[in-house]
């Protein structure tokens, strides 16, 4: 059991510290040229984004430490950690090449295949853990409603 929630806190730590991480491309341009650009009416106000995504890493992060907790041994609990790791490493990418490069299209694609690899991770983890496949529901949500918006945002601009 001290093994499972250590692996809990860990995976929570690596999703945390990786959101921490790519805060620093959005800090970097979101009160200069974020603000410049045209964002569609159902754009939240920038104060919402990083308690939505701080809940959100937690989430994923008890997800994959539920998996974790399986025991990586196993082929089934490797290959959903495997893509949780890649989704989450897209993840990071989103922001540097949105706000870091402030590239609006590639960062539409590369939110898209992040947008795939979330669904195929849920898949996977519902092979190991219905109830860690469904702690990634509200991120895959919120990530439906960010291809949203970062579609319309390339659209306005």
């Amino acid at each position: 059991m001290k093994r499972k929630i250590l692996k809990i806190i860990i995976a929570v730590g690596i999703c945390l510290l990786v959101g921490f991480l790519s805060s620093f491309a959005t800090q970097s341009s979101v009160n200069d040229w974020y603000v410049t650009l045209n964002k569609p009416s159902f754009n939240p106000p920038n104060a919402v984004f990083a308690p939505v995504w701080s809940l959100l890493y937690v989430l994923m992060g008890v997800a994959a430490g539920i998996v974790w907790g399986k025991g990586f041994h196993h082929i089934w609990v490797k290959t959903a950690l495997y893509h949780f790791g890649f989704q989450l490493l897209l993840n990071a990418m989103w922001s540097i090449v949105f706000f870091g490069m402030k590239e609006i299209f590639w960062a539409l694609i590369v939110i898209v295949a992040l947008l795939i690899l979330i669904i195929l991770t849920i898949r996977w983890f519902r092979v190991v853990s219905k109830k860690a496949s469904w702690l990634l529901i509200p991120y895959l949500i919120w990530v439906v409603f960010a291809t949203a918006l970062n579609y319309k945002i390339w659209e306005l601009n």
